[in-house]
């Protein structure tokens, strides 16, 4: 007999299986088998959205130190380090998809959990109730947009860096010397002006997703 530990995991592979190739309603069919509904999904993808972000932040911050401690080096640690460059920004761009990947589902949960609560709404015959839950539906619905507006900002601000990035490493790989280096540290200012604006894009995220969590769970 599979263990509970085997069979718990198969649930959460059948259930991401479902994510990917199979229509939305089954999906949230097999979650509300499993206890969680469109309300909970939202908030779980909220909080992981947080996760992505802060990794988002840590790992371009890595990167811009990678790139200044390159100066000064040559030969072997030249090389080295050029690959450890070049690593981070494929770690970069490989979290900014995730980002952009949560983000769809933010926005997708978000869109099908307003769109039941609005129908739901149609079906509450006690005119106070109806009227509660509507209001509670817009301030949520309200929190909600600045949340989305927060982590796409943060997303979109990912591309310059993403680019600049990706010129150094071409650059590097194809004039890795200490004088090609050189010529280059006074262009590091600009990609860390864009990395502090990233880095302060993704707070604003994280702070609106930490809103939006307290107001939702009210």
């Amino acid at each position: 007999m599979p263990s509970p530990h085997l069979k718990s995991n198969c649930i959460v592979l059948i259930v991401v299986a479902l994510f990917l190739t199979s229509c939305q309603t089954t999906y949230y069919a097999v979650w509300e088998k499993l206890g969680k509904e469109k309300r909970h999904l939202l908030r779980d993808q909220v909080e992981k959205s947080k996760g992505d972000q802060e990794k988002a932040s840590e790992e371009f911050k890595d990167a811009l130190t990678r790139l200044k401690e390159m100066y000064g080096l040559e030969g072997g640690d030249l090389e080295k380090m050029y690959d450890r460059l070049s690593a981070d920004y494929d770690a970069c761009q490989e979290r900014a998809d995730i980002v952009e990947e949560r983000i769809d589902k933010v926005e997708r949960i978000a869109d099908d959990l307003f769109s039941e609560w609005r129908k739901e709404i149609d079906q509450i015959q006690n005119a106070s109730f109806r009227s509660k839950s509507t209001q509670k539906l817009k301030a949520t619905q309200k929190r909600y947009a600045r949340l989305e507006k927060a982590l796409k900002s943060s997303r979109q601000r990912m591309n310059p860096v993403l680019e600049n990035l990706n010129d150094y490493v071409l650059y590097l790989k194809h004039n890795l010397n200490a004088q090609a280096i050189g010529s280059l540290r006074g262009e590091v200012a600009s990609i860390e002006t864009d990395v502090d604006k990233l880095v302060s894009d993704i707070q604003v995220s994280i702070s609106e997703a930490d809103a939006f969590l307290k107001e939702f769970e009210k």
